[in-house]
């Protein structure tokens, strides 16, 4: 699924890159676009290094399992690409 809605975010900034030159809009669209698959990416490398966190501390017993599944649960839910 992931992979998905990447290929999709990819293939719309190459078809609004294609089209923007033909007007003012289509570069505001171009820069739209941009900005939400820089943010989109942002907040999934977020999410990627908060799993990885939290799998360290499950693994060092800082946490219990409940509370593991528990902010698990909690970042999948918040993921964009899920």
């Amino acid at each position: 699924m992931k992979y998905r809605v990447l290929t999709f975010m990819v293939a719309l900034s190459l078809f609004l890159i294609c089209g923007g030159c033909e007007s003012s809009w289509g570069s505001a669209g171009l820069g739209a676009a941009g900005g939400a698959v820089a943010a989109g990416g942002s907040y999934e490398y977020v999410s990627n290094r908060e799993m990885k966190r939290i799998e360290d501390d499950y693994k060092d017993g800082k946490i219990d399992q409940k509370e593991y599944e528990i902010r698990k649960d909690q970042i999948q839910r918040m993921s964009l690409l899920e």
